[in-house]
């Protein structure tokens, strides 16, 4: 089954769902389980494809601002005890 590319209104309820569901994140700490719903609403306004990529981007985000505020702490080396 070929997809076709979402319209502008489409991808409209896509973002707008994204946004709500990434802000419900922010208030609550990325705590998945208060967002549940925003969560279902989001995954059933975007494809599969976006829903993905919106995720990593997100976790990506969160991941660049933790350097910009905290610097870049590399992992401590492992199997030392």
């Amino acid at each position: 089954a070929k997809m076709s590319a979402p319209t502008m209104e489409e991808r409209k309820a896509c973002w707008g769902a994204r946004d709500e569901f990434w802000q419900c994140l922010d208030r609550h700490a990325d705590d998945v389980s208060k967002c549940e719903k925003l969560r279902l609403s989001f995954e059933s306004r975007c494809p599969q494809q976006w829903v993905k990529y919106f995720d990593k981007r997100r976790d990506f985000l969160k991941y660049k601002k933790k350097l910009e505020t905290e610097g870049y702490h590399p992992p401590e080396a492992a199997g030392k005890s």
